[in-house]
Formats: structure tokens, sequence, C-alpha cells
């Protein structure tokens, strides 16, 4: 296949460019040179979109772009990057999608478990509600732009992601130093939900809705065994082997994170069912399983 793919430079993105050797590829990024350095020289790079009329010529497209929601503070200016980071690409791709006379025959498109707000204990899946703030309102119009691609000839998958444990990245990088000095634990008492998955199997989830037509819709993009913020980080203590036992009060991150320290004061318990019910099989369910495998 001939894939499209934005946001390959991010974290999830180096992996999965790095899964899809037997397909070409396209890659979207303003600057080449840094993708090139990152991805190989072995890729078609194209710097934007605005040259293009439509995507007759690709067959599937992967949408991972996005300014990372966690790397400033949550200025009036930052909260519009976050959201057109999303929203102006994935409405230009939808809108080339529905310009093409033969047009890719998949589009998955990345949004987050933010969609369902916070959600206290109840789990919740693709068929729950959601609890309106500023996260939802991302990904609610992130979703909606996508599925306007949708077509009898284009499938639109979207995948609900959750906290992504990888090697040398993701949210565990930012995790790590205060526990690996044994100055980790829980945020206040602990109870809100943190719906992880392995970067092995995220990019196994997008490889198993690339690989099959049926599929459809939305797909959380999370373990099914979310575990509280207490029991997280007890495992990481217990896989680094150090105490974890240091409280964060939610005040202090209140005052030093604003709007932001929402994210990991409340929480949800997601769990993947739509994914389940197509058939993918998680290589790692257990969560210490995943830690132990991230940190060695």
């Amino acid at each position: 296949m001939k894939i499209l793919i934005t946001g390959a430079t991010g974290f999830v993105g180096q992996q999965l460019v790095g899964s899809l050797t037997q397909h070409q590829l396209v890659i979207l990024s303003r600057n080449i040179s840094a993708a090139k350095a990152k991805l190989g020289e072995q890729h078609q790079y194209c710097s934007s979109l605005a040259d293009k009329t439509d995507l007759n010529d690709i067959d599937a497209v992967i949408n991972l772009a996005g300014e990372p929601i966690v790397a400033k503070r949550w200025s009036i200016q930052q909260k519009q990057l976050i959201c057109h980071s999303r929203w102006d690409i994935t409405a230009a791709l939808s809108q080339l999608i529905r310009n093409s006379s033969n047009p890719p025959h998949t589009f998955i498109s990345a949004s987050a478990i933010g969609y369902y707000g916070a959600q206290g204990s109840t789990p919740v899946d693709e068929q729950s509600g959601f609890h309106a703030e500023f996260g939802h309102d991302i990904c609610q119009k992130w979703e909606d732009l996508a599925l306007q691609a949708q077509s009898p000839k284009t499938r639109v998958c979207i995948t609900r992601i959750g906290i992504v444990l990888g090697k040398n990245g993701g949210a565990l990088a930012k995790m790590l130093p205060p526990f690996k000095l044994g100055l980790g634990g829980p945020i206040g008492k602990g109870d809100q939900g943190m719906s992880w998955i392995h970067i092995s199997d995220l990019v196994g989830l997008i490889h198993y809705l690339l690989e099959r037509p049926p599929l459809q819709g939305v797909f959380n993009a999370t373990a099914p065994n979310p575990v509280s913020n207490k029991v997280f980080s007890q495992t990481l203590g217990k896989v680094l082997n150090r105490p974890a036992i240091i409280t964060t009060p939610p005040f202090a991150l209140k005052l030093a994170m604003g709007e932001m320290s929402q994210l990991l004061i409340e929480g949800q318990f997601v769990l993947p069912t739509n994914a389940l019910k197509a058939g993918y099989e998680f290589n790692y369910t257990d969560i210490e399983a995943a830690l132990t495998d991230v940190v060695s």
C-alpha cells in the first residue's frame, strides 16, 4: 500500500513508520531534513498539503499530527495551538479525500481518551457518554472532522489513545526521573483512572485496523485492564525497585500547571470494547508486565 502519514516524527509515529517497511510511505513534515534524519531517506516526503488537489494516488491515510497536549502550560494561545494543530490538518485531509475520484480506502485518525472527560471510578467504553471539558471539546471536533471523509469508498477508523508506554519517550519519559530517585508516588489519593497501552499494542492495533476492511468507527486504544494512579505508581516503583510513597498534593499541581493539571488529577477507566469485539489480541494486558518491558 501507499500510505500517507502525518505526525510521523512523534513518539508513536516513529514506531509506526519503523513497522511499515513493506509499504510505500509518504510522510508529511514541515521539516523534511529533520524527518529524514529520524526516519530515513527511503521514504517519500512532502512539506505541505497545500499543493495537492486530491489523494487519488494514496491507498490509506494515518493521521497522528498534533501539538503535544502537555508540552506547555495552557495559555489561551497554547490551547489554540493544541486545537488547530489537530483540527486544521484533519479538515484538510478529509477535504482532499472527498475531492478524490479514487480516494484512499482507509483513513485512520488519532483521537484521545480525553474525549470522555473526567469519569470518576465508572468504567467507560466507546458506547459511553462524556463529561464536557477542554479535552472533550478538542477530541469531539477532531473526530467530527475525520468522519467527514467517510463514504462508500473510504472507511474511517478513530483511535482514542490512552497513556502510551514505551521506551525512550511518551508519558513515561516524564515520570521516570523522580521514580528512579525514589521520589515517586500517587497524586492525591490515587483513585483516578490511568488507561494505558503499550506502544507495541498501539502500533499493532493500527496495523489491525489498516488490514481489515470491514472495520470502521471508534476504537479505544487502551489495554483491557486500566488501573488507578495509586496502583500504577506502586507498580512502577516495584519494577524499578524503588519506594513510591511520596504523595503529590493536587493543589501543588494546580499551582504549577494550572488547568492542565486536571489531566493528572482526574482520569478515566477506559475499556477497549470495540477492539476486543473486532478480534484484536493485546500483547500486554497487565500493567506490571508492560512497565517491566519498558524500563528493562
